[in-house]
């Protein structure tokens, strides 16, 4: 996976890579999709959710510059394979996950693998984790459409935020960035991945 998806498409950063050759991908996965745990490509978890394909979890993460003391949120973790990357590059990962089986997937695999510098949290993914911020690294694990100002109000000065954003169908990459409590926001590479629930234009009324 990292050889030959991960290392031809752009990320160079050691640490990250050094990550994603430690962490065991197939302990995220449910048994029947353990022996295609390493393919290039959205993994179906059940419940309309997904483990996200490591190439454009990978390309976000490298965005989001990780440094060893910072402080990591992820939006919806799912089984937690992100989070138990970010916890070899962060100095603590807090990951919340509104689904309920999957946190406490997550968690126990966490656990086993001796992650202790990363937590999962139950709740509402809209929210985040206001509580244990503020945050130098916020990732969403999953595309989104709108970035709520819940979320945004925790992402530390010089802090760094990587998501998908879908506008009009496109879905982009985006690093997202506060620098004198100004946000700046821009797209950095084209990435198709399924929506993270709870983060999609409402509809307009239409007469």
């Amino acid at each position: 996976m990292v050889e030959s998806q991960i290392r031809t498409n752009k990320v160079t950063d050691p640490g990250l890579l050094g990550a994603l050759l430690d962490i065991p991908r197939e302990r995220f996965v449910p048994l029947a999709l353990q022996g295609i745990a390493y393919v290039d490509d959205d993994l179906d978890l059940g419940g309309g959710r997904f483990l996200m394909e490591p190439m454009v979890m990978a390309r976000l993460i490298q965005i989001a510059e990780p440094r060893a003391g910072d402080k990591a949120l992820v939006i919806g973790c799912s089984s937690g394979y992100s989070a138990a990357v970010l916890g070899r590059l962060c100095a603590c990962v807090v990951a919340v996950e509104t689904d309920r089986t999957l946190a406490s997937q997550a968690a126990h695999t966490l656990a086993d693998l001796a992650l202790t510098n990363a937590t999962i949290e139950h709740g509402a993914l809209d929210e985040g984790c206001a509580a244990r911020g503020p945050y130098d690294v916020i990732l969403f694990d999953g595309a989104i459409e709108i970035l709520p100002e819940e979320v945004l109000d925790q992402l530390a000065e010089g802090g760094r935020l990587a998501a998908v954003v879908n506008e009009r169908g496109v879905g982009r990459g985006t690093l997202v960035v506060r620098r004198g409590g100004v946000i700046s926001r821009r797209p950095v590479f084209d990435a198709a991945v399924p929506a993270l629930p709870g983060f999609g234009v409402p509809p307009s009324f239409v007469f």
